[in-house]
């Protein structure tokens, strides 16, 4: 009898991690989505592709969508939120498709807060400390990564220098694939993390991009195409990165790694999924997302277990648990556990 109980407490428990998933959602749109950010229980936001934005205000329930005056053309990869009103967006592109917008009333109107001067950077995504103070990242130029940010909101954003941060390798660049390639952390920490090098890299400052260190990682590297593309942390110590070759998402391989120092040294995981592109810490697990599905681990990503094989390109989780998948074609996931 203690065989069959402590068995079915077993599959209870199991049970109970996988009947965690996605319930889908619906919004009027079939925008492309890889901006998200999930703000708090009731609100969230996301971004694509055709210059659209949405936001649910009820948990989810229902979904309003726009596109943002003058930005049909313009593909928002990355948007960071502080409640139903104030969001900003960064669209990504060459030259002038680099763009920042700030609304202040939940969408009904948006200011164009920055447009990339120079005609061979490509910004990929942006983080925020708080609802004032933010970084935003491009691609290398004559081999120096290029970051700006911001004191006062988006009002003004100034070049960082970058006498401090050491130079980009050969080919080396970060992927706009769910804005999540940059973060930040508490007060003054922020990561940005690599890939189409020799090496996937992460760059860590500890003061909101004055100086910088960067570590090689063991993330699957040496292509255009293989890399970093997500990295999260759920406190200062602990961290996970993700990625692979988004040219065959359905490789496994070297596509995920953790630390337990604050990125001194982080710790391959053994074939845990295939390419992915977003990840997140959902209060008591990681939750990794990509095109050919998304995993989720309860032991600090010693072990990852399929949530479903549907295509997403970003995830996200607030604090206290409630989170968000996005991906093609207007896709819009709420994770019920």
């Amino acid at each position: 009898m203690k065989t069959f109980y402590f068995a079915a407490l077993f599959l209870s428990l199991y049970d109970a991690s996988a009947h965690a998933q996605w319930q889908q959602q619906t919004i009027s749109t079939d925008a492309n989505f890889r901006g998200l950010c999930a703000v708090s229980a009731k609100v969230a936001w996301v971004s694509g592709t055709k210059g659209t934005y949405g936001r649910t205000t009820d948990a989810g329930r229902t979904w309003t969508v726009g596109t943002v005056p003058g930005a049909a053309k313009l593909d928002f990869r990355d948007v960071e939120a502080f409640g139903e009103t104030t969001a900003y967006l960064l669209s990504a592109g060459p030259g002038a498709d680099s763009r920042i917008y700030k609304t202040v009333d939940g969408g009904k109107t948006w200011i164009l807060q920055f447009t990339n001067p120079d005609r061979e950077a490509f910004f990929d995504a942006m983080a925020f400390w708080d609802d004032k103070n933010g970084i935003a990242l491009s691609d290398p130029v004559k081999g120096q990564f290029q970051l700006i940010a911001t004191a006062d909101g988006g009002t003004n954003w100034q070049r960082l220098s970058g006498t401090n941060l050491p130079p980009a390798l050969p080919n080396e660049g970060a992927f706009a694939a769910s804005g999540t390639c940059l973060v930040t952390h508490g007060k003054q920490d922020v990561w940005f993390c690599t890939g189409g090098a020799k090496t996937a890299r992460v760059f860590h400052s500890h003061d909101r991009g004055r100086n910088w260190t960067v570590g090689n990682t063991p993330i699957l590297a040496g292509t255009e195409s293989a890399g970093i593309f997500s990295i999260a942390f759920r406190d200062p110590n602990h961290g996970i990165i993700v990625g692979g070759d988004y040219r065959k998402p359905n490789d496994p391989g070297a596509t995920a790694a953790i630390t337990s120092d604050g990125g001194k040294a982080r710790t391959l995981i053994d074939k845990p999924f295939a390419y992915r592109s977003g990840v997140a810490w959902a209060k008591d697990r990681w939750i990794a997302v990509g095109t050919s599905g998304s995993n989720v681990s309860q032991d600090d990503g010693a072990t990852w277990k399929p949530l479903d094989d549907k295509n997403y390109n970003s995830v996200a989780f607030t604090s206290t648990g409630e989170g968000w998948a996005v991906g093609p074609a207007g896709r819009i996931a709420k994770f019920a556990n």
